[in-house]
């Protein structure tokens, strides 16, 4: 079988994680990539990334990997920069967060490429979003620009749909306590808005949380059912899923949750991990699944009402989502 060719727009955190995933991955070339960094400077980062230690180097424009894979570092701006087909891509990774709409998508299209996958949330209608885990028989020959979702989407998608076809879920409230973005300033400075203007290393600052709008729209069955919010806490990485959920049965009990999220496990070891340990932000780092969900953290405060905690390493794991998603699509045949 051959290789499937990835083109990569963006080279942030997000990126990079692709990127070094995907050297693991026999099934995936990333044969090009496109950043408006020097490319000095970015294989400089791509050398400090914590998390995966791979042999690299650079060699003029090029990144060269363990095996000689060889990585192209284009400069490009903005969908369309790029003639994707001179490197024969299949899928564009538009890993940006800038270009959130379907017609700046659909010039990765034009420029060549046969698909698009956003690694975070659309403004509009695009083709389709898949959860894995959820709505993967959703997948359809005729998507074109797809979305994975986001780290907070999947892991509220992914719990609520285990706890709903289990015990049905009556309501959802979500707090993410979510570790500090690369939009956010790290001094108070003038941003797009006034407590997006503040120092992200100082301060516990509430956001808008679109993923419980996302979720109802994967999992139709749970549509005004769920409400979600984030704080966005001053830590680099690791970042919690604090959900609140009021079920149909009654007689569900903490011992009953964690069974449930084992049997997860079971299912989806790449997408759950079950944790018994006392365990912080930190100690996520790494893990690839989708949810790390804290067995210590369940919590019954009426006969139906829980409260649960589930970790995930924002970013990195979504890398995972990423390119499992293009692996779905190849295994489909579409």
């Amino acid at each position: 079988m051959s290789k499937i060719n990835i083109g990569l727009m963006g080279f942030g955190h997000v990126g990079r994680y692709i990127y070094l995933l995907a050297q693991n991955n026999p099934n995936l070339n990333i044969s090009c990539i496109s950043d408006i960094g020097d490319p000095k400077v970015l294989h400089y980062l791509l050398k400090n990334e914590p998390r995966i230690s791979i042999n690299h180097k650079l060699d003029g424009n090029y990144i060269v990997s363990w095996d000689n894979q060889k990585t192209r570092i284009i400069h490009g701006v903005m969908p369309g920069d790029i003639p994707w087909d001179v490197f024969g891509v299949d899928w564009v990774i538009d890993s940006t967060g800038k270009y959130l709409k379907k017609n700046d998508l659909a010039k990765h299209i034009d420029s060549g490429a046969k698909r698009v996958i956003l690694t975070t949330l659309p403004e509009d209608d695009i083709d389709n979003m898949i959860i894995a885990g959820v709505n993967e028989n959703e997948i359809s020959k005729n998507d074109k620009i797809v979305s994975a979702g986001s780290s907070t989407t999947n892991a509220l998608a992914l719990v609520l749909n285990e706890l709903d076809k289990k015990f049905g879920v009556q309501y959802a409230n979500l707090t993410s306590v979510h570790s500090y973005t690369s939009d956010q300033p790290s001094q108070d400075s003038a941003g797009i808005s006034y407590r997006r203007s503040r120092s992200a290393a100082e301060n516990i600052i509430p956001n808008e949380s679109r993923s419980g709008e996302f979720v109802q729209k994967v999992i139709p069955r749970l549509k005004d059912k769920i409400i979600s919010s984030t704080l966005n806490v001053p830590v680099q990485f690791g970042s919690l899923l604090d959900l609140t959920t009021i079920l149909d049965d009654k007689n569900v009990t903490e011992d009953k949750i964690n069974k449930l999220m084992k049997d997860a496990e079971n299912k989806f070891p790449n997408l759950f991990k079950m944790i018994t340990d006392p365990i912080v932000s930190s100690d996520v780092q790494g893990m690839t699944q989708s949810v790390v969900f804290d067995g210590l953290g369940t919590l019954k405060i009426q006969d139906n009402m829980f409260k649960t905690l589930s970790w995930y390493d924002n970013g990195y794991n979504h890398a995972s989502r990423v390119l499992d998603l293009i692996e779905l699509y190849n295994r489909k045949g579409t």
